[in-house]
């Protein structure tokens, strides 16, 4: 691995604060990384966000194909120079949160892999998005800021649980499995990085009738979080106050319990009740 640093300095590049650019230094970390991920010689891998390539190398040893995104021009230049060659490996000046993952499925009939170093103020979004695509995707390794990961795998009771719990624990097994510290970066930010491994299962963690309503519901609840569920839910428009008491008493949930005290399997009968009952159709 070459040292980012004078690769930068070579590029007469400065990160940009905007983009959330941090390169990570570590080549210890890269390798961890790439155990998490499993890559194998029959894998399609998307990586978001090459950068100056660290990550990128070592995928195109050893994946079938690599797409390989990155939305600044000048760093996409310099992977293009660097790696233009590489058989296996397509370098696209894309960003990642408009691009079609469906697209690359399609085209090598497989489902794919993405691995990434998300800059911090797109995390959320694209996790979202990829959730979204989840059908396309066999799996994803991806470096968060830590408070980013801590929502993710928070479990009910927990203040940090939330919608990006709930849908991501709905469709993958998912877990925390490396801190990088700042010490790992270039240049540092202030926080701890954390690295996600999310396995994406076939189907919803829980049998819904509406997954759309799903997500309908709980992005509603929990839009007035410091509310009770019962008073929260009248966020979505069709709910009427009179129904609240009918809906959780048929649902023996107490309706003054906060959003982030019920399981996913709770939240998953009070959708299901919601559909049949047309509340959101």
């Amino acid at each position: 691995m070459q040292d980012p640093k004078q690769q930068l300095k070579k590029l007469k590049y400065v990160p940009r604060k905007r983009l959330g650019q941090n390169f990570l230094i570590d080549s210890s970390m890269l390798k961890r990384i790439m155990d998490i991920a499993e890559i194998s010689n029959e894998d399609v891998v998307v990586e978001i966000g090459a950068g100056l390539g660290g990550l990128t190398s070592y995928l195109a040893r050893l994946a079938r194909e690599v797409i390989a995104l990155e939305v600044d021009s000048k760093l996409y230049n310099y992977l293009k120079e660097n790696y233009g060659d590489t058989a296996n490996l397509h370098i696209l000046q894309e960003d990642a949160l408009k691009f079609d993952f469906g697209q690359v499925a399609r085209k090598y009939q497989s489902r794919i892999k993405v691995v990434a170093n998300l800059p911090y103020y797109i995390s959320s979004r694209m996790v979202f998005k990829l959730l979204e695509a989840r059908s396309y995707i066999s799996r994803m390794v991806l470096m968060l800021q830590k408070e980013v990961a801590v929502r993710i795998v928070a479990t009910p009771g927990n203040k940090d649980y939330g919608v990006l719990s709930i849908l991501t624990q709905l469709h993958t097994d998912v877990s925390h499995r490396l801190t990088i510290p700042p010490k790992s970066f270039y240049p540092r930010p202030r926080v701890d990085s954390a690295v996600v491994d999310f396995k994406v299962l076939s189907q919803p963690r829980i049998e819904l009738e509406d997954e759309d309503g799903f997500g309908k519901m709980v992005k509603a609840a929990f839009s007035r979080r410091r509310k009770t569920i019962g008073n929260a839910l009248q966020a979505l428009p069709e709910i009427f106050r009179e129904d609240i008491p009918v809906i959780f008493n048929e649902l023996k949930i107490d309706p003054r319990r906060r959003g982030e005290t019920l399981s996913l399997e709770e939240w998953g009968r009070l959708s299901n009740y919601l559909s049949r009952r047309q509340i959101y159709a």
